[in-house]
């Protein structure tokens, strides 16, 4: 496909109107493809530029509150609307800004569509029960209430669904937002605005806001007048988030790393398997939290399994996105860039064998952009750098083992809980996996990446604060109960 490039400014999203930071500085955001092509700048705002921004959700927050569920509903249908008319648009700028290819940022945008219509159904639905009284005289029920001003901080690797899943049910739960994408990504955020701002959506409702995490992030976090905050990152930024919220009262949702296994029984359906591993592994440039990061095979299949998984792997396309020929796009930074080749150097280091890649592509087109060939390390332990840590990239280890039961014990073996999956056709295997495994989102013969947007996503241990996000369960977090008594 072709694209006509177009380098502007974009500005902060505030209070209704696009203005220009307090600072007069503005960042840069690379095509990680050709970093010689600048997608856009955006605004490195200030304490002062957030002020104004939850100053303005504050004001608005209390005529949104007190619109019904269906008005505030039919606001996301029109946004879903606008946002499916510029489809095309808006996957392209994605994957011009973040690398991955195109057919994942149009698949991305459509389950946003998908998302903002089904949270603008929820505005329709129950937000309470009526509860027996031991007063036979007496009214009891529960109904729900908003947080008030909720921040949302988001990161690169979805710039479009991520952002979505959280304002939508912010939004319809009758918050107002103050949202701060990633810099890398915060191009297409303020296209995902122009769609809110087109759907008509009262002044001071939702606002845009770019910058250093260091200050409008954890100035979001710090804010006395944000009631809520909903991360999505690294642990790190996440803990210092989770802390600030926890030290002034606010209600935070943090979802953070993943060190997703893929176990492999020796019944399973291997075509299956290796083309489920490739996928959750490779696919986004394994830019995924609940990315395939660690494959523990039962010595019965190793080799066999082994064999297919690196003759696929070796089949991958690596380019830019926008080529259809493509199958893994870049590295989204230079920063990410680094730490995948980090990561496999120090897997060389401590012992593992490379099976097929390793290495920076540098060749013709993709000698200015930041491209890792898909790896697979053979040889690894449980305590392996590269089994432990997580590399939010295209690189995977191989573990044998000579039991299900071992493999759920190293599965187990890590700080986090995100996703995990199982390929087997063993009934008992399923159980026991189903019942031990520690990890918020469980798959069976299928790849470790992915959730339905009407199920509960989130993770256990140092995954996530034990939240939940989409579906129903984003309730809990974007309400309070209010329990209502009646004499």
């Amino acid at each position: 496909m072709t694209t006509t490039v177009q380098t502007q400014t974009y500005l902060n999203y505030i209070n209704g109107e696009w203005v220009a930071s307090v600072s007069n500085k503005v960042e840069k955001s690379l095509n990680p493809a050709d970093t010689t092509e600048i997608v856009g700048y955006v605004q490195k705002s200030t304490e002062a530029d957030l002020n104004r921004a939850v100053e303005a959700a504050k004001q608005a927050k209390e005529k949104w509150r007190k619109l019904s569920g269906a008005e505030r509903g039919e606001y996301l249908y029109k946004v879903a609307h606008v946002l499916e008319k510029r489809i095309d648009e808006i996957a392209e700028c994605a994957t011009r800004e973040m690398g991955k290819t195109f057919a994942e940022t149009k698949g991305e945008t459509a389950r946003g569509i998908a998302i903002l219509k089904y949270y603008a159904g929820e505005g329709m639905r129950k937000v309470g029960d009526v509860i027996p009284s031991t007063d036979s005289s007496a009214l009891m029920f529960t109904t729900r209430v908003p947080l008030g001003v909720v921040g949302v901080i988001t990161p690169w690797n979805f710039p479009i669904a991520i952002p979505i899943w959280k304002m939508a049910p912010a939004l319809v739960y009758g918050n107002t937002v103050v949202v701060k994408p990633a810099t890398e990504t915060a191009v297409t955020c303020a296209k995902i605005m122009e769609c809110f701002e087109e759907a008509g959506l009262p002044n001071g409702v939702i606002n845009m806001i770019t910058g250093p995490g260091s200050v409008i992030g954890q100035g979001i976090a710090d804010h006395e007048d944000v009631n809520g905050i909903t991360f999505t990152g690294s642990n790190g930024v996440g803990k210092r988030i989770g802390q600030s919220a926890l030290a002034r009262g606010a209600k935070y949702q943090l979802e953070m790393g993943g060190k997703n296994p893929v176990i492999v029984a020796a019944d399973a359906d291997l075509d299956l398997a290796v083309e489920a591993v490739i996928a959750g592994a490779f696919r986004s440039t394994g830019q995924k939290c609940t990315a395939t990061s660690r494959v523990i095979i039962l010595n019965e299949i190793y080799e066999e399994f082994k064999q297919r998984l690196v003759e696929k792997t070796k089949e991958i396309t690596i380019g830019n996105g926008l080529d259809n020929s493509t199958w893994m796009g870049p590295c989204a930074s230079e920063g990410q860039f680094k730490t995948v080749l980090s990561y496999i150097d120090k897997g060389l280091e401590e012992g593992g064998v490379l099976l097929t890649g390793g290495k920076r592509a540098a060749e013709g087109a993709q000698a200015n952009g930041y491209y890792v060939e898909p790896t697979i390390f053979d040889n690894c332990t449980p305590d392996m750098t590269i089994v432990q840590e997580e590399i939010f990239g295209p690189v995977i280890a191989l573990l044998r083992v000579a039991s299900v039961a071992e493999a759920l014990q190293i599965a187990n073996s890590v700080q986090y809980g995100l996703s995990a999956s199982i390929f087997t056709t063993n009934i008992q295997h399923f159980l026991s996996f189903v019942n031990d495994m520690e990890a918020g989102l469980i798959r069976v013969n299928a790849e470790s990446a992915g959730v339905e947007l009407q199920a509960p996503f989130g993770g256990m241990k140092n995954s996530s604060s034990h939240s939940r996000e989409q579906g129903e369960a984003a309730k809990e977090f974007f309400t309070s109960i209010k329990t209502v008594f009646v004499k």
